[in-house]
């Protein structure tokens, strides 16, 4: 896969994150991960009443003089960011509500699709000590294409699979990074104050790469985002300003073995699957010309034509065109409506016979 990135991939740069990402080739990644930092010590809304520190924040990596020079850096990255996007590419960026409306506006105002906010919901928030506010029990994830012409990619099979089989939701219940997985300094402090828990990564990266594919994350921290990237079989570019946390990544990440490459593919969607006429199953003569097609209650009988079309009654045209008018609905999956009857009085559906010509061909 030509990515262009041969002197990064797999690495961690160390630096400032504009400057670093302005080194880098022009749409040369598949996806952004991105946790700028809160802004939460400028004085003012975005601490609390007594100006005490909000989440113990107290880095010089989250200094800004003020909302003007926090927006004018929000900007600068998100831009170098876009540049370094491919077309179809996606980012995710994450913050609380100090600042992530801010970087929604941002977003918005370069040229971004908002495709989702995702509401991480922390299964084990810090309690509000003094009872002056409501527990902050949530961040919030937006999920943006590069531009609304992105033909973006969205793993849904994969999350479904994911989620027991039912439709992953824009709300996601996830711990707070705790027990073996914090990484601590040589005191047992926490290393960094805002290390994401992998969980989460887990599923961004999967929701939206293939394996082999690159994702940069401009503000790395101690590495979760390369960490789980390497694990799921994907590639990474790193970025992080502070020699202290890249030391740490990059210790964290050599003790990783990647999945193997069967494990690392997940579940195709329909989407995903070539498309396959129904001419075609007629032409090799898994449904050849004169079968009759019945749906499973065997209400309407459809004979097969010659040219892929079907026809009952007066209706004839394709599967689906003609499983919609038999019904009387607005549309029909004619694959998943219609059933060729076997010896015996058994049903097979339409989709089963694609499914193992898909298999002969794969």
């Amino acid at each position: 896969m030509g990515t262009g990135l041969d002197l990064a991939l797999d690495q961690i740069l160390v630096g400032d994150c504009i400057e670093q990402m302005q080194r880098l080739p022009p749409a040369s990644v598949h996806a952004i991960f991105a946790d700028p930092p809160y802004n939460l010590q400028l004085k003012g809304s975005l601490r609390r009443p007594d100006d005490s520190l909000v989440d113990g924040v107290d880095d010089e990596w989250d200094r800004f003089a003020d909302l003007a020079t926090y927006d004018a850096f929000t900007r600068a990255w998100l831009t170098e960011a876009r540049r370094v996007l491919r077309k179809d590419g996606t980012i995710w960026v994450i913050g609380s509500y100090h600042n992530i409306f801010r970087l929604g506006v941002a977003l918005q105002d370069l040229g971004f699709w908002v495709l989702n906010d995702v509401i991480w919901r922390k299964a084990n928030p810090m309690p509000n000590f003094r009872g002056r506010r409501f527990t902050n029990a949530h961040e919030t994830l937006i999920w943006a294409a590069r531009g609304e012409e992105s033909r973006y990619r969205f793993n849904y099979a994969a999350m479904k699979s994911l989620n027991e089989e039912v439709q992953m939701r824009s709300d996601w219940f996830i711990p707070l990074c705790t027990g073996q997985e914090r990484l601590r300094d040589g005191k047992g402090a926490k290393l960094h104050p805002t290390q994401k828990p992998e969980a989460l990564l887990h599923r961004v990266i999967l929701s939206c790469t293939n394996p082999g594919e690159v994702i940069l994350d401009p503000f790395l921290g101690t590495g979760t985002t390369a960490a789980v990237a390497r694990r799921l079989g994907r590639h990474y570019v790193g970025i992080e300003r502070e020699q202290a946390y890249a030391d740490a990544a990059r210790a964290r990440i050599d003790a990783i073995e990647p999945i193997s490459e069967a494990a690392a593919l997940t579940t195709a969607g329909k989407r995903e699957q070539p498309r396959i006429p129904f001419g075609t199953l007629v032409e090799r003569g898994l449904v050849p010309p004169g079968a009759l097609l019945v749906d499973r209650a065997r209400r309407w009988q459809a004979t097969v034509t010659a040219d892929g079309s079907i026809r009952c009654g007066r209706a004839q045209g394709s599967i689906h065109q003609v499983g919609a008018a038999v019904q009387e609905a607005p549309s029909c999956n004619g694959w998943a409506f219609w059933h060729v009857e076997l010896p015996g009085g058994r049903l097979r559906l339409l989709d089963e016979i694609r499914a193992e010509l898909l298999g002969r061909q794969g």
